[in-house]
């Protein structure tokens, strides 16, 4: 079950496998995101491997001209135990995006990472402006205002759900709140001028977005759709050919076993999620 639930996904074990699976989603029009898995490295040379293989991915997109970024998470690059380590380390990848005409996506992690997480893209944003964005999570009371911080600067945000476990002091308790604050957040970042992610597999509010675009005259080019790879493939090509902007998130490597255990260990949810569309298109 593991091996099959790997092959799904997740693009294999490799940084070609990863470019491989990349290009094959290219090849449907649908642009990615890459991302190595790993969290909660111990030492500075752990974190810099961690980073060697971002740098390796950033060439490869440049060489192979792949419609693609990359996404990291601050405690895969030493932010549990050095904050200056790991803003370096992540520094010195978005300079390389910069150079090779990319981008970088600091991911979000649970609560004690949101606000340094966004102090850090709001500083790194300083240095590259366009290069760097994060993730926002909208079963947090505080993303409202995170939204409108981040979108004044011009920061380009992935709204997301949110995937970890969070107590009732952090997060909304109910998924009908929870899915309320998404729409109403997604409508302010679609008409905010800057280029936002729409990061959903809930094909109620992708059907509310496509809506709202339709009666507010918008570009479907303002923002994109953002899904998870092997999650909804059907949703994904039909977004791709109505002429929405779609990018699939790609996980791969070595770690996808703790990925997964910790995903599912954090909120019961997600094992349904995996569970109905392990078998779909």
């Amino acid at each position: 079950m593991g091996r099959k639930l790997s092959g799904r996904f997740v693009a294999g074990m490799t940084v070609d496998e990863a470019l491989a699976a990349c290009e094959a989603v290219n090849r449907e029009g649908i642009a990615v995101s890459l991302d190595s898995l790993g969290e909660s490295v111990t030492t500075e040379a752990e974190a810099r491997a961690s980073a060697a293989i971002y740098h390796r991915l950033l060439d490869a997109i440049a060489d192979r001209k792949l419609n693609a970024n990359v996404s990291v998470k601050l405690s895969q690059m030493g932010m549990d135990f050095d904050q200056q380590l790991a803003e370096r380390i992540v520094g010195e990848m978005v300079e390389h995006a910069a150079a090779a005409d990319s981008f970088v996506r600091i991911d979000m992690e649970g609560t004690p990472y949101t606000e340094v997480t966004i102090a850090m893209t709001e500083r790194l944003f300083e240095r590259y402006p366009t290069r760097v964005g994060t993730v926002l999570q909208a079963y947090l009371y505080r993303t409202a205002a995170d939204v409108e911080r981040l979108l004044g600067q011009g920061i380009r945000i992935r709204l997301c759900k949110g995937a970890y476990k969070e107590g009732p002091e952090h997060a909304y308790p109910s998924k009908e709140d929870v899915d309320a604050n998404y729409v109403k957040l997604m409508k302010r970042m679609v008409r905010s001028g800057v280029f936002c992610g729409i990061a959903t597999h809930d094909e109620t509010i992708v059907d509310a977005l496509r809506k709202f675009v339709g009666e507010q005259g918008m570009d479907k080019s303002a923002f994109e759709f953002q899904m998870l790879y092997g999650v909804r493939r059907d949703l994904q090509r039909k977004l791709a050919k109505e002429g929405f902007g779609v990018r699939v998130y790609i996980p791969f490597g070595t770690e996808w076993y703790p990925y997964f255990m910790r995903r599912l260990a954090e909120r019961p949810a997600n094992v349904l999620f995996l569970a109905k569309n392990f078998f779909k298109n």
